[in-house]
């Protein structure tokens, strides 16, 4: 993932702890999350780099599964950006209609517009509960792109 080095070191321990590739293991989670990963999140939305950037916080709070801590802060950006990740949110907790909604509220030219979202939603919907491995891969391609371009637009 290309991140500023401020930003790299700062993500730099929960990358680890939990790389891309183990994240978000559910479409829909349905299992406990890890509260060590939780508690990463936590600190690092501490720091100032974060905390002057809704949308990489609400990413970060996606990635550990912690749904209602990234419904909080998504909410509160009214920009196409925020409904990106309102509507992933909604998604992700199986609130298949509400995601559709936000995913249009984005309008259709925003960071994702390339990968149609609500059109992933439709496929999410139908084999959630099976979660197929190209849908959880394509899953944490679009967290992923989605939080590079915020990355990017953080050090504007």
């Amino acid at each position: 993932m290309e991140l500023s080095k401020p930003l790299s070191d700062l993500l730099a321990p929960l990358f680890e702890a939990l790389p891309l590739d183990q994240a978000m293991p559910e479409l829909v989670p349905s299992k406990p999350r890890n509260h060590k990963n939780s508690e990463l999140v936590k600190v690092i939305s501490k720091n100032q780099i974060i905390l002057t950037n809704a949308p990489l916080e609400a990413a970060l709070w996606l990635y550990v599964d912690e749904l209602d801590r990234s419904h909080e802060v998504s909410q509160t950006i009214e920009t196409p950006t925020g409904s990106l990740w309102h509507g992933i949110m909604h998604r992700r907790e199986g609130d298949f209609w509400n995601s559709k909604y936000w995913f249009r509220k984005a309008g259709p030219n925003h960071a994702l517009s390339g990968m149609d979202p609500s059109n992933f939603v439709d496929r999410v919907e139908q084999t959630y509960k099976n979660n197929p491995p190209e849908l959880l891969a394509y899953q944490r391609q679009e967290w992923e792109t989605l939080f590079e371009w915020c990355a990017k637009e953080a050090v504007k």
